[in-house]
């Protein structure tokens, strides 16, 4: 599960985007979605993003 496939629309992975929140400090879903292409096509995953965004940073 930990490198599946969490944003359909644009094929990016639960690894690539906790990835990129820690090594870029990111804390919005819309800097997310510049850094991974997360939440640039259906929106859909608004939300599982800022769980992740979250988790993440606590």
């Amino acid at each position: 599960m930990y490198n599946s496939k969490i944003y359909y629309c644009m094929g990016v992975n639960l690894d690539e985007t906790e990835k990129a929140i820690k090594s870029q400090s990111l804390k919005t879903v819309e800097y997310v979605g510049e850094a991974t292409g997360a939440r640039t096509g259906c929106g859909g995953c608004h939300v599982d993003i800022q769980e992740i965004l979250d988790r993440v940073n606590s």
